[in-house]
C-alpha cells in the first residue's frame, strides 16, 4: 500500500473505537467495496474521525495508492496547504505525466511561488484532475480527507472539481465533515456523483456504557452513567471525557449536582461565554441549576432581565433558538454542566438558595435547599424526606433515591430517624428504580456501621436483591443474615423469602423454594407482615404451577386476597404476575395479554424499572403464542434494550427475543442469542434459565433445520427440568420441538415415548394447546412409521383445535406439516394454504422455509409422494411404509442421501435408516438393487 499525505497509516483500528456503529461502517463498507466514495457528516466529537481511521485501515490494500489530509481551523486560511498535503509527496511521479502549462501549475501552487487559483485557473484544475488519473492508472487511489470543513478554501475548490470529473476513474473519496443538522449538502455537491452520505448520530445509553467500559472506566454506577449520556447528549468524545474526569475526581458530585465538566470540555463549548456580560453568565448560571427552566422561575430567582439575557444567550447559539414555549432550553445538555462546573462553590450555594424559594414543586425546593446547605441540618434532613416520600409516590423511585441519599447526609448522628434509616429507603428506592449499582453501594455503606437487627437485615436483602440472577454470587451473606435475624418472625420471614429464590435459581430445587416460600408466607403473617406474606405466597404460587403441583390455583386464590398492597399487586414477582403465569399457561390468552398489559402500565406510572422490563417480555410472550409475531418481536427488542441499559433481566429477555426472532426475525439472531441466554445463565449458575435459554436455542436449531442440534439442546432441557421437578409441559412448551426433531433423525421410537410422557402430564393439568402441540408431533411420528392417512387425519384435527384455542404460529405450522406430508398439492392442506397462514402471523422465516419446500416440491402427476397403488415404479412394493415408498422413489431418480433429506425435510440420518429398512423388507443389499428391482417390476 502507497501511503501519503500528512499523517502516518494508524494501526489497525480496534473493536472498541466503532461501537454502535456496526450498520453504519457496513454501508460505508459495501459502498467502498462497489467503488463509491463516502462523506462521514455529523456534530463535533461525534466519532467521524474514528470511523474514518477505521475504514481507511481496511480499504488502503497494497495495490492502493492513499492520499491523506487533515485540516485544523488554525490553517484553514493558509492557501494550498491540503492540497500539498495530498499531492506533494507524489509531485514527481506525476509531474512528468502532465502538460507543461499544468505542471507548472501545479509545482506552482504546491512550493508557494507566484502562482494562485485566480491567475492560472483552469489549468491548476486540470492538473489536479490529471495527476489523479495519473495515479489511477497505476491502481485504485483512496483519497482520505478529515475535517473537511477546515480545508482552504483553494484546496476544496480543487478537490471539487476533480471530483465531479472523474467519471469512471478508479478514484474514490473517503471524507468526514462536522455538521449540524443537514448542512452536509454543500460538501455532497463538490464530492463525486456516487458519493454516500453517513450521518453518525448520538449513542445510546447502552452504547455510552460499553464505550466507558472499554475505555477502562469500570464500575460506574447505571445511575452515572445514565447522567453521563443525558449530559453528553450520546456523544462519545463528550461521554469519554466526563468519564475520565469521574474516574479522576476523588470525590463524586453530591446527589442532584451535576457532573464534574473537565477543562478540555468546558474550553470546548463555553467558548462563546466570554461575549456575554456578566449578569446574563449569571442568568445562565440559575438555569443551569434549574431542572426544569423557564423565564418565569428565573424572574422568581431575582434575575429580572431574564427576557433579554436569554435572547443574548440564543444568538450566541447557548439557548436553543427553536420556540420551546416558557421553557429555557441550552443547546447541548453539556453548556449547562460546563456553566455549572465553571461556577465557584459560593456561586453555586447562592443559586441553590435563591430556586429553593423560587421553585414552584416541593421536590425541586428540597433538592435546592440540601444543595445550598452546608453540613447537617435536621429541617433541611426532613423536608428532603418528605419530598423523597413525594417522589416515590409519583412513580419517580430514581428521584427518591437520590432525595433520601441528600437527607441522609444532612441527618445529624443524634436525629430520628437516624440516617441510615434514610440510607436504606434510598436503596430500595434504587433497587426499585433499577439502579442495583447504586443500591447495593449504599446497603454495603449501612452494613459497615449498622448494629440494629433490622437494619442489618433490611441492608443484606438490598445486596442480595442487587445480585439478581446471580445469587450463587452472595452464598456467603446468607448465614449472616440469619444470624442478624435472630428469632424475629418479622425479619426470619424476609430471610426464607431469599432462601426461596436462592433454592430455585443456585439449587434448582422446586420442592425447596416451594417450601421456603411457604415458611415466609407463615413466618411473616404471624409478625403482621403483610408485604412478605404477599411476596412469599407469590412465589409459592408461581413454583406450584410449573411444577404442576395441585395446589397452584388456590394458593393463587390466597395471594389475591385482600388487604393488598398496591406496590406489590403490580410487582413482576407479585400476585398480578403469578395470577397471569396461570392464564397463560391454561391457554387463556386474551385474558393474559389484558391481566400483563394492565400491570405494564402501572409499573410504568410508578417507575418500577425492574418490572417494566419483565412485563414488556410477558407481553412479548403472550402475542408470540397468539401468533402476533411482528408484534413479539418488537416487544422482545424493546425487552432486551431495557435489560440491556438497566442490567436487570437479560437472561430472560435474551431467551424471548431468542424465541422471537426465530419466529418473525433473524435465524441467524435466534440462535446467537439462545446461545447468549445459555452462556449467562451458566455464568449465573441459574439453573432455571439455563433449562429455559436452551429451550430457545433448541428451537432456533430447528427452525434452522438443525434437526441434530436441536435434539441435543433440548435433550439437555429434558434433564435439566426433570431435576429440577418441573412436571407441567406447558412451562416450556419444548416437548413437541424435540419430538418433531427426534423424528427428522430418525429417532422416532425415541419421539413417541416423550410425547406418551408428557401427553399424561398435559392430559392431568387440562393443557389443550400442549396436547395438540403433542398431537401434531404424534402425527409426524405416525407419517414417519407410514401411517399417512392416520398422519393426515390427525393433524388436521390438530390444527382445527390450535385455530379454536388462538394459537396462530402453532396453527400455520400445523398447516405445513400437513402440505409436506401430502405433496404440497393443491387444496386446503397445500402449501400456499400453509404460507397463507404464516404470512398472517408475520412469521417469516418459517414462510421461507414453506416457500423452499414449494419449490423443491412442485406438484406433478405420478410424483413420487402419490402413494395410491396405481402410481408408477414401486407401486407393487407392497410392504414399503409411505416414507420408505418415498425415499425409494428418490434414490431411483438417481439422488443422493443428502438431496433426499433436502427434498422430504429430514435428516440425512433419517435417510439412512430409511434405507436400511427398506434393504430388510425387500431382502436386498444396496441401493442399486433398488432400481434393479423396480426396473424389472416395470417391465412386468
Amino acid at each position: 500500500m502507497t501511503v501519503r499525505g500528512d499523517f502516518k497509516e494508524p494501526a489497525r483500528c480496534r473493536p472498541d473505537l466503532v461501537i454502535g456503529r456496526e450498520e453504519l461502517i457496513g454501508a460505508a463498507r459495501e459502498q467502498l467495496a462497489r467503488g463509491g466514495s463516502v462523506l462521514l457528516h455529523g456534530p463535533a466529537g461525534i466519532g467521524k474521525s474514528t470511523v474514518l481511521r477505521a475504514l481507511a485501515s481496511e480499504y488502503g490494500t497494497p495495490a492502493r495508492t492513499v492520499l491523506r489530509c487533515s485540516a485544523t481551523e488554525s490553517e484553514s486560511h493558509l492557501p494550498f496547504l491540503a492540497l500539498a498535503d495530498l499531492l506533494g509527496l507524489v509531485l514527481d511521479e506525476v509531474s512528468e505525466k502532465l502538460p507543461a502549462a499544468q505542471r507548472t501549475a501545479l509545482e506552482s501552487a504546491l512550493t508557494g511561488r507566484e502562482s494562485t487559483l485566480q491567475r492560472d485557473a483552469l489549468a491548476l484544475r486540470l492538473a489536479v484532475l490529471s495527476a489523479l488519473r495519473a495515479l489511477a492508472a497505476e491502481g485504485p487511489v483512496l483519497v482520505v480527507a478529515d475535517d473537511l470543513q477546515w480545508l482552504d478554501s483553494a484546496s476544496a475548490e480543487l478537490l471539487g472539481f476533480a471530483a465531479r470529473r472523474l467519471g469512471d476513474t478508479p478514484v474514490q473519496l473517503l471524507c468526514a465533515v462536522r455538521t449540524e443538522g443537514q448542512e452536509y449538502d454543500r460538501h455532497l455537491r463538490a464530492s463525486p456523483p456516487d458519493t454516500l452520505a453517513v450521518r453518525l448520530g448520538a449513542f445510546s445509553r447502552a452504547q455510552v456504557s460499553a464505550l466507558l467500559d472499554h475505555r477502562g472506566y469500570t464500575g460506574l454506577p447505571r445511575s452515572t452513567v445514565r447522567d453521563i449520556h443525558h449530559t453528553s447528549a450520546g456523544n462519545p468524545l463528550f461521554a469519554l471525557e466526563l468519564g475520565r474526569a469521574l474516574a479522576e475526581n476523588p470525590t463524586p458530585p453530591r446527589p442532584g449536582e451535576p457532573l464534574p465538566v473537565p477543562t478540555s470540555l468546558r474550553t470546548l463549548v463555553l467558548n462563546r461565554l466570554e461575549m456575554l456580560s456578566a449578569e446574563a453568565r449569571r442568568t445562565l448560571l440559575v438555569a443551569s441549576a434549574g431542572a426544569r427552566p423557564t423565564v418565569a422561575l428565573l424572574h422568581a430567582a431575582g434575575r429580572e432581565n431574564a427576557e433579554a439575557e436569554t435572547a443574548q444567550a440564543a444568538e450566541l447559539g447557548l439557548l436553543a433558538t427553536e420556540p420551546e414555549g416558557p421553557a429555557v432550553r441550552f443547546a447541548h445538555p453539556m453548556i449547562s454542566a460546563a456553566l455549572y462546573a465553571e461556577a465557584p462553590a459560593q456561586e453555586r450555594r447562592a443559586v441553590h438558595a435563591a430556586l429553593s424559594t423560587a421553585a414552584s414543586d416541593p421536590i425541586e425546593r428540597a433538592r435546592h435547599l440540601a444543595l445550598a446547605t452546608t453540613g447537617t441540618d435536621p429541617e433541611a434532613a426532613a423536608r428532603l424526606a418528605e419530598a423523597a416520600a413525594l417522589a416515590r409516590d409519583r412513580g419517580a423511585p430514581s428521584v427518591a433515591a437520590s432525595l433520601g441519599l441528600l437527607a441522609a447526609r444532612h441527618t445529624p448522628a443524634d436525629h430520628d430517624p437516624g440516617a441510615d434509616e434514610r440510607r436504606l429507603q434510598a436503596a430500595e428506592d434504587a433497587i426499585t428504580a433499577g439502579e442495583v449499582d447504586l443500591a447495593r453501594d449504599i446497603a454495603r455503606e449501612v452494613l459497615t456501621r449498622a448494629t440494629a437487627p433490622a437494619d442489618r437485615v433490611r441492608a443484606w436483602m438490598v445486596v442480595i436483591e442487587a445480585a439478581g440472577q446471580a445469587l450463587g454470587e452472595v452464598d456467603t451473606v446468607y448465614p449472616q443474615v440469619l444470624a442478624d435475624a435472630g428469632d424475629d418472625p418479622r425479619l426470619l420471614a424476609l430471610v426464607h423469602y431469599q432462601l426461596a429464590w436462592r433454592a430455585l435459581v443456585v439449587e434448582g430445587d422446586f420442592a425447596e423454594g416451594r417450601q421456603e416460600a411457604a415458611h415466609a408466607a407463615e413466618l411473616a403473617a404471624r409478625a403482621g407482615e403483610r408485604r412478605t406474606e404477599l411476596l412469599a405466597l407469590s412465589f409459592q404460587a408461581q413454583t406450584e404451577i410449573l411444577m404442576g403441583h395441585p395446589d397452584g390455583p388456590a394458593t393463587i386464590k390466597r395471594a389475591l386476597k385482600e388487604p393488598q398492597l398496591p406496590e406489590v399487586a403490580c410487582h413482576h414477582n407479585g400476585a398480578g404476575a403469578a395470577r397471569f403465569r396461570w392464564l397463560i399457561m391454561s391457554d387463556q390468552l386474551p385474558e393474559a395479554r389484558s391481566t400483563v398489559s394492565a400491570l405494564l402500565r402501572e409499573v410504568r406510572r410508578r417507575g418500577m424499572v425492574e418490572s417494566e422490563v419483565h412485563f414488556v417480555r410477558l407481553l412479548a410472550e403472550t402475542e408470540l403464542r397468539s401468533g402476533h409475531c411482528g408484534r413479539a418481536l418488537d416487544l422482545a427488542r424493546e425487552s432486551m434494550r431495557l435489560a440491556r441499559d438497566s442490567g436487570i433481566g437479560e437472561v430472560p429477555s435474551a431467551v424471548l427475543a431468542s424465541l422471537a426472532e426465530a419466529a418473525g426475525g433473524d435465524v441467524d439472531r435466534a440462535l446467537a442469542l439462545g446461545r447468549e441466554a445459555v452462556e449467562l445463565a451458566e455464568q449465573a449458575g441459574d439453573q432455571m434459565y439455563i433449562s429455559r435459554g436452551l429451550t430457545a436455542l433448541g428451537h432456533a436449531q430447528l427452525v434452522a433445520r438443525d434437526a441434530e442440534g436441536a435434539v441435543h439442546s433440548l435433550r439437555r432441557v429434558r434433564e435439566l427440568e426433570h431435576a429440577l421437578g418441573i412436571n407441567d409441559p406447558a412451562r416450556g412448551r419444548w416437548h413437541g420441538d424435540l419430538a418433531e426433531a427426534l423424528v427428522r433423525t430418525g429417532e422416532v421410537d425415541e419421539a413417541q415415548e416423550l410425547v406418551a410422557g408428557a401427553r399424561a402430564h398435559a392430559l392431568r393439568l387440562g393443557r389443550e394447546s400442549v396436547l395438540a402441540v403433542l398431537d401434531r408431533a404424534e402425527a409426524l411420528v405416525r407419517a414417519a412409521r407410514g401411517e399417512q392417512e392416520a398422519a393426515l387425519a390427525q393433524l388436521t384435527s390438530v390444527q382445527d383445535r390450535l385455530a379454536k384455542l388462538g394459537y396462530g404460529l402453532e396453527e400455520a405450522r400445523a398447516a405445513f406439516a400437513l402440505a409436506a406430508l401430502r405433496g404440497g398439492r393443491p387444496g386446503p392442506t397445500s402449501y400456499d394454504e400453509a404460507a397463507r397462514l404464516f404470512r398472517r402471523c408475520r412469521a417469516l422465516p418459517w414462510l421461507r422455509q414453506v416457500e423452499t419446500a414449494a419449490a423443491e416440491h412442485p406438484v406433478e402427476p405420478n410424483t413420487p409422494s402419490d402413494t395410491s397403488e396405481g402410481s408408477d415404479g414401486l407401486a407393487g412394493l407392497e410392504g414399503l411404509a409411505s416414507m420408505e415408498r418415498q425415499v425409494a422413489a428418490l434414490v431411483m431418480e438417481g439422488a443422493t442421501n443428502r438431496e433426499i433429506a433436502a427434498r422430504l425435510f429430514i435428516s440425512v440420518k433419517t435417510v439412512e435408516a430409511t434405507l436400511t429398512r427398506v434393504y430388510r423388507k425387500l431382502g436386498i443389499r444396496s441401493r442399486v438393487d433398488i432400481v434393479r428391482l423396480a426396473a424389472g417390476r416395470r417391465t412386468k
